[in-house]
């Protein structure tokens, strides 16, 4: 509506400054001037016009963005997608938490097989350790010591294996 307004003030101003050339060509003195003044004043008017139109255009504008944002199904809108986001987070977090339990019970579920391994490889050796000094006077010197330092070579290697073998070994020779 406001536009038309403005547009109807510059399409009337056209045939105001055409007349105002008319006069000039026909010199009449004094009515050109009244007349482009009010031409002047219609296609200023009509610019006044378009900008309060534009700038209230912006107020309405602005003002139905804010009562949107405020109204109550943008509120419960905005709830919904900050829990799901929350959500989102939380079910992230458990599943790196829970990588990481895993990772950190893998580490200490091997720590402690190693350290098992070498307490029962150590128990191990003691255990050929004493069948050897038991059977010593039964085994020939070179075969003991030769014995003794297989049995110390596969308890520093942490080889399991050999010294069951070992320990075979020395139950088959007995």
């Amino acid at each position: 509506m406001i536009i038309r307004i403005s547009l109807l003030l510059v399409l009337a101003s056209l045939p105001v400054f055409l007349l105002v050339e008319l006069l000039s060509w026909l010199a009449v003195s004094g009515l050109p001037g009244a007349l482009t003044m009010l031409g002047a004043a219609m296609l200023l008017s009509a610019f006044t016009v378009l900008i309060i139109a534009g700038l209230l255009g912006v107020v309405k504008i602005t003002a139905r963005s804010v009562l949107d944002y405020f109204s109550a199904k943008q509120r419960v809108q905005r709830r919904l997608w900050f829990r799901q986001a929350r959500q989102d987070q939380v079910k992230r977090l458990f599943y790196f938490k829970t990588k990481q339990i895993k990772y950190f019970n893998e580490l200490s579920r091997e720590r402690l097989l190693k350290l098992n391994n070498r307490k029962h490889i150590r128990l191990l050796s003691k255990a050929i350790d004493k069948d050897l000094l038991s059977n010593k006077t039964k085994l020939p010197e070179t075969t003991y010591r030769q014995l003794q330092q297989d049995n110390a070579r596969h308890r520093n290697r942490q080889d399991i294996e050999a010294l069951l073998k070992l320990q075979q070994q020395i139950s088959d020779l007995v």
